[in-house]
């Protein structure tokens, strides 16, 4: 995070709350990044919208630069103009789909989230940061390569925004629910599954430094528990991570990242590995 030196704030000049951009100044007050404005729009004009909310920031200290485009779609939009500006993180205000347009259509910021080869901000509250509690959401059972550096970064920014709103990191993590049918004995027995992940928290939180009892051990599915912790802690923001599946299995199954977005009352970073990041960029050049 402190190392991001551009930062693209999507703006939505129609929306009373901009939630984007105050995270934004937030962000680049202490990473002292430049702020690359974004109206994703091909039919309005907006120039004047832009140029009021530059001179502004430009007022404030800041350091601005605005633009208004359109490609094919608002992510897509979004995406190439990351690319074309090297910005290091998004911020994006989230704004509720309607019901009828979510059960056919993919909603846009899911959208993102699956295609943007960096760190998505999605602002969803007007909530302060400061001095607030930043929960990070991690996969401990899961020990591939891929969820291994992904914890890394997870922990690496969400300690980062912790310090940019002065407050405290909480880590949580979900075990399965017993399975009478599993092959592994270890996952038929609640006592056995409990152990074994309490073992791996263990390891983990020497790994990465965390004190034990900011670590927190919950048995179900993660897209519910992980929204009913960020309430339980008060969080003003939640960190997870997505291996960014896409296509059918995607559509049909759904990343946690996505349910979790949806349901948790509280800011929303998401992080991809540096693999999967790589790879949706060279996809992005061809």
């Amino acid at each position: 995070m402190q190392a991001i030196r551009n930062i693209l704030v999507v703006m939505t000049p129609n929306q009373p709350e901009g939630l984007a951009l105050k995270r934004a100044k937030l962000i680049a007050g202490v990473t002292h990044s430049r702020l690359h404005l974004l109206v994703c729009d091909k039919r309005g004009e907006y120039a004047q919208f832009l140029a009021d909310a530059a001179e502004s920031l430009q007022n404030d200290g800041y350091d601005v630069t605005t633009q208004q485009a359109w490609f094919e779609t608002f992510h897509d939009t979004i995406i190439q103009v990351q690319q074309a500006e090297n910005c290091g993180l998004v911020i994006k205000q989230h704004f509720p789909e309607n019901p009828l347009k979510r059960a056919l259509l993919t909603p846009d910021d899911w959208k993102l989230l699956r295609y943007c080869p960096c760190p998505v901000l999605i602002a969803k509250t007007n909530q302060p940061w400061t001095g607030g509690t930043v929960l990070a959401a991690v996969d401990v059972g899961n020990s591939s390569a891929e969820h291994r550096a992904l914890h890394a970064s997870l922990i690496s920014n969400a300690h980062e925004v912790a310090s940019i709103a002065k407050g405290t990191l909480h880590v949580f993590t979900a075990h399965p629910t017993p399975m009478l049918s599993a092959a592994d004995p270890t996952f038929q027995l609640r006592e056995t599954i409990e152990a074994r992940y309490r073992e791996q928290c263990h390891m983990f939180v020497k790994e990465f430094e965390i004190d034990e009892q900011y670590m927190h051990i919950k048995e179900g599915p993660a897209d519910i528990l992980i929204p009913n912790m960020a309430r339980e802690l008060d969080a003003v923001v939640t960190v997870i991570g997505t291996v960014a599946r896409t296509g059918l299995s995607g559509a049909l199954i759904g990343n946690t990242a996505e349910a979790v977005l949806d349901a948790v009352e509280t800011d929303v970073l998401v992080l991809k590995p540096h693999d999967v990041m790589m790879h949706l960029e060279t996809q992005l050049q061809r």
